[in-house]
């Protein structure tokens, strides 16, 4: 499934950046203490801060719920032959706020899933950092190009994605090109079921990320979606996320 190209289909809620979250101090080296400040902060209580997405031409969508484990509440998405998303409402700056922080699980990883060819572009589970398109900064190409998408859809499409995904065989690439647009690019953080069935914590530089994958500065304000899907493959599987972050790290002293 193509978010990049696709997303421009249903008009997302785009909103202003709310109110900081509270500060969260962690103990470093030397005496010194880094501060978190985050921008978005989801521990997955309630469901009212995410719009769901789906597409037109995918009948069956991925269900999305929150279920508890040890007492601590998680999202939860089983897909069956289908795909559909959540997009968080919050728009942040992305150099105000680079780093991006989470912990994944997933049942299994889908057997036809693969990274390279259109009809294994599943995963049991990704998150997106969707970049909004600045129609201020882009070139007399991409002016035409994103105004005729706006004229047919109503809102701009995304500028460009990073999608981290659970890639489902090894690849000997850090990071590919989306099958379906050069907008797209995925970082494989982790591959194949050697950790199925376990919590994963990973954690992630947008700004350095999109420089290595891009060749260049991202536009500044994006937001971030969740994403489980097998309608190219028509497997079943099922994946968890909690402890979404986007923050940024402040040097302190004690």
């Amino acid at each position: 499934m193509n978010m990049g190209r696709i997303l421009g289909r249903r008009r997302l809620l785009w909103v202003a950046t709310a109110a900081l979250s509270a500060l969260l101090v962690l103990p470093a080296r030397g005496g010194d203490r880094i501060r978190e400040t985050a921008a978005i902060r989801e521990t997955f209580d309630t469901l009212r801060d995410w719009e769901p997405l789906t597409f037109p031409k995918i009948p069956r969508h991925t269900r999305y719920r929150i279920e508890q484990e040890n007492g601590n509440n998680v999202l939860r998405a089983d897909a069956d032959a289908s795909a559909s998303a959540l997009v968080h409402g919050k728009v942040f700056s992305v150099r105000d706020f680079p780093w991006i922080r989470w912990r994944w699980k997933i049942e299994k990883v889908l057997e036809k899933g693969n990274a390279v060819v259109k009809d294994g572009d599943d995963y049991p589970i990704r998150i997106y950092v969707i970049f909004r398109y600045d129609p201020r900064k882009a070139s007399f190409g991409q002016r035409i190009q994103y105004g005729a998408a706006k004229a047919l859809y109503g809102r701009y499409p995304p500028h460009s994605t990073l999608n981290y995904i659970w890639a489902n065989r090894a690849h000997s690439a850090p990071f590919l090109p989306n099958t379906y647009t050069d907008r797209t690019r995925m970082f494989l953080l982790e591959q194949g079921n050697a950790k199925a069935g376990g919590w994963v914590m990973e954690e992630r530089n947008i700004l350095e990320d999109y420089r290595t994958a891009f060749g260049q500065d991202p536009p500044d304000e994006a937001t971030v979606a969740v994403m489980c899907d097998t309608d190219n493959t028509g497997e079943r599987t099922t994946a968890w996320v909690d402890d979404l972050v986007v923050f940024r790290k402040e040097a302190g002293s004690e």
